[in-house]
């Protein structure tokens, strides 16, 4: 077996084929000499994803990075990679050469990626196909923000729970939040610096979720995240967590006096329940925590009501 074992590992580590291993935090854990080559990584290193293409957009190497705004290219890009099982898609490196690549991702949140260099193929069906992707992307994404929209959270949402039904007594949370008095902001400094407020949240949340969760903007200042395999209670307490940091910020930078607040609704899935069933408990737990004073979490303590009874 053990040479069965080292035979497999010899393969991977000289294959032409680029494979890599990113834990639960996109954090690289394993990578084989191609990838490491290509992304030009030392032997060992463990860097993030986002590390690794921050680096390599500043010293021109890489993927090619076609965007004018690199961190908004990067929370578009994060708000979808590994939020489903599977994902393939094309991509090209600043060297010419062009990728086919796989994402392959475990309930735990590790992994898989796998790319096969397809530059050979003809240029004209690599630029539809990525011309594809790019419009994917595009319908997927919130202009203003670079996070995932409300068509893909709440597609996510109905994926989610499709899964948890086949599983008894497996956990989905969804968190509604929303920036308090947004319109106050506005008035005072502008649709300007409440776009900034609303990227700085978005900015603010990416740094913390998981890669299994699911966040994005469906609507306003409102923002909804899911969370598989995650009790009301580790919700809640995350939302908590999203909150003071949001009350300690300062979105502004050249206004450093300048906080918001934000609140939050916290429902967790009930066999029965549909996307829309549980964003409307989340939503209403949210309007209670509004009313309560702002600045907070409230969980919902609803009942799915049961067909047939009044």
């Amino acid at each position: 077996m053990d040479s069965i074992y080292d035979a497999f590992t010899d393969l991977v580590e000289h294959s032409d084929v680029l494979l890599a291993v990113y834990d639960e935090t996109d954090r690289l854990r394993l990578a084989n000499d191609a990838f490491r080559r290509s992304f030009h990584l030392a032997p060992g290193e463990t860097p993030t994803w986002t590390e690794i293409m921050r680096r390599n957009h500043a010293a021109f190497r890489g993927t090619a990075i076609k965007a004018a705004d690199l961190e908004a290219w990067l929370t578009s890009t994060q708000s979808r990679r590994g939020k489903t099982p599977f994902r393939a898609y094309e991509t090209d490196l600043t060297d010419g050469r062009w990728l086919w690549m796989t994402e392959t991702v475990r309930p735990n949140g590790w992994m898989l990626c796998i790319a096969s260099e397809i530059t050979d193929l003809r240029r004209e069906e690599r630029l539809l196909r990525q011309d594809r992707d790019l419009a994917m992307r595009a319908a997927q994404t919130d202009e203003l923000t670079s996070t995932a929209n409300r068509r893909f959270v709440f597609g996510r949402l109905e994926a989610l729970i499709n899964a948890t039904m086949l599983v008894p007594g497996n956990a989905l949370s969804v968190c509604v939040l929303d920036i308090d008095l947004f319109k106050s902001i506005n008035d005072r400094f502008g649709h300007q610096g409440g776009d900034m407020v609303l990227r700085h949240f978005t900015h603010l949340v990416h740094r913390f979720i998981r890669r299994t969760d699911c966040f994005g903007r469906i609507g306003g200042e409102e923002f909804m995240l899911v969370m598989p395999g995650a009790p009301a209670e580790n919700c809640l307490a995350f939302a908590e967590h999203l909150l003071a940091e949001a009350r300690a910020a300062h979105p502004l930078p050249e206004r450093p006096a300048v906080t918001y607040t934000c609140s939050a609704g916290v429902a967790t899935y009930q066999p029965g329940d549909t996307a829309a069933s549980l964003y409307g408990r989340a939503d209403r737990a949210l309007y209670r925590a509004k009313t309560e004073g702002r600045d907070r979490a409230h969980l919902s303590a609803e009942a799915l009501p049961v067909p047939g009874e009044s």
